[in-house]
Formats: structure tokens, C-alpha cells, sequence
């Protein structure tokens, strides 16, 4: 889903085109490697809970990169609210009241 949404736009990848969409309002959804290293980590989850937009951790640099076409990738982020709803559904995830951090349910 998100190598499709890559081509069609709605994706952006990489720590300076992420930054700029969360700042300019057109990030709807953060997606996280869940190995990216401590300090991208907690920046894009502090930037995220600051601007109000929900950040997912989910799989690898490896997958992340794989599904926006690149070889690595730490970080990415949803232009369109339908595709965010979307990666959200399919990951089966929860939004918690007291954050914009979204947790796998179990």
C-alpha cells in the first residue's frame, strides 16, 4: 500500500521531506522504522505529539525503504488522510487519548 501511494505522491521519505510535511500541515501520519536509531526516533515522535499528527513505529528501515523504493528508509510520512486511515487500519493499531503515538492492539 504504501509502495502504491509512494508513486502516486501521497508519500514522502527521509528526515528533511518528512520535517517539512509535519511542519507545513501536510503530513497526516508518521511512519517510523522501529530500528531507526534513539534521536530520529524521539524527534519525529516529539515533533509529531507537537503537531498534533499520529506517528506509527512499525517494521524495519529495510521494509520502509522496500515499500517507498529506496534501499533504507527511517522514516516516512502520509500526505493523504484516506491512505493514513488506511496504513492504520491495515497495521491494527489504537490511537491512546494521552498521545498521538499509536500502539498495535494485541
Amino acid at each position: 500500500m504504501i509502495g502504491i501511494a509512494m508513486k502516486a505522491g501521497k508519500i514522502v521519505s527521509g528526515g528533511f521531506a518528512v520535517e517539512q510535511g509535519i511542519k507545513s500541515g501536510d503530513a497526516k501520519l508518521v511512519i517510523i522504522a522501529e530500528d531507526a536509531s534513539p534521536g530520529t526516533s524521539k524527534k519525529f515522535l516529539n515533533m509529531s505529539r507537537f503537531y498534533e499528527i499520529p506517528a506509527l513505529q512499525l517494521g524495519t528501515k529495510e521494509s520502509l525503504g522496500k515499500a517507498v523504493g529506496r534501499e533504507y528508509r527511517s522514516i516516512a510520512a502520509a500526505l493523504d488522510a484516506g491512505l493514513a486511515e488506511a496504513i492504520l487500519k491495515q497495521a491494527g493499531t489504537t490511537r491512546t487519548e494521552q498521545s498521538t503515538t499509536l500502539k498495535r492492539e494485541d
